[in-house]
């Protein structure tokens, strides 16, 4: 049968697999799930103020975003959680996860969704138009339904991406997948496999929500095609 170390490795994970699934379902996906949520609010905005014609308005977005594009989303968590308490500001581990999260994740889809809303023909724009329709009505009503179409892979892909990020929130102290992964392999001393059931849940996660998204795409093609 097995030797006393493979028995041994067997029973740590084992024995960890749950207590690190449950660390995934409880902080990693919650995490993940408002942070796109409030990301895609924000990016909506960002994406809407960019493309107004309103040059300061436009500036302050294409701030924004140059910022938190351009710097890394590891010293953006470190700057919210270790950096403000020196100016007075303190977060708890999880609301600064949130907020770091949502600003990163804000950027990056806001171009998303930019792209999508460029992507419409200007023709879809004087259609609307030509039968009287307010620029905000022409926007809900016929580009953005059309928007939200092209922008699903990527933002699919970018949701995946952003449970694999949230990984970084164990750098803050927020006990979540891999955190927990990593109080475990310190008290078992086998970090190398306890780091392997880790990343074999984080496939598992992003095997789910992969297929997922390739449903959702699926039904928004049938949608159109109707």
């Amino acid at each position: 049968m097995f030797d006393e170390r493979t028995e041994r490795i067997i029973g740590i994970l084992s024995d960890s697999f749950f207590p690190i699934l449950k660390a995934g379902l409880y902080f990693t996906i919650p995490l993940t799930l408002i942070t796109f949520i409030l990301g895609l609010i924000l990016a909506f905005f960002t994406a809407v103020a960019r493309l107004s014609g309103f040059r300061p308005l436009s500036a302050v977005a294409r701030f924004y975003v140059w910022i938190f594009r351009g710097t890394p989303l590891l010293v953006q968590l470190f700057i919210l959680f270790y950096g403000l308490p020196s100016v007075g500001i303190t977060l708890d581990p999880f609301p600064a996860a949130i907020i770091a999260f949502t600003l990163n994740k804000g950027a990056y889809s806001s171009e998303i969704i930019r792209a999508a809303i460029l992507s419409i023909s200007k023709g879809q724009w004087e259609a609307a138009y030509s039968i009287g329709m307010t620029k905000a009505q022409a926007m809900r009503r016929i580009i953005m339904p059309q928007a939200v179409r092209v922008s699903i892979p990527p933002l699919g892909n970018s949701f995946i991406s952003l449970v694999k990020d949230t990984s970084l929130a164990a750098t803050i102290t927020v006990t979540e997948l891999f955190q927990k992964g990593q109080q475990i392999a310190a008290v078992t001393y086998e970090p190398l496999w306890l780091y392997i059931e880790v990343a074999a849940i984080y496939l598992i996660f992003s095997t789910v929500l992969s297929y997922l998204q390739a449903r959702l795409e699926v039904k928004f093609e049938k949608g159109i095609a109707k």
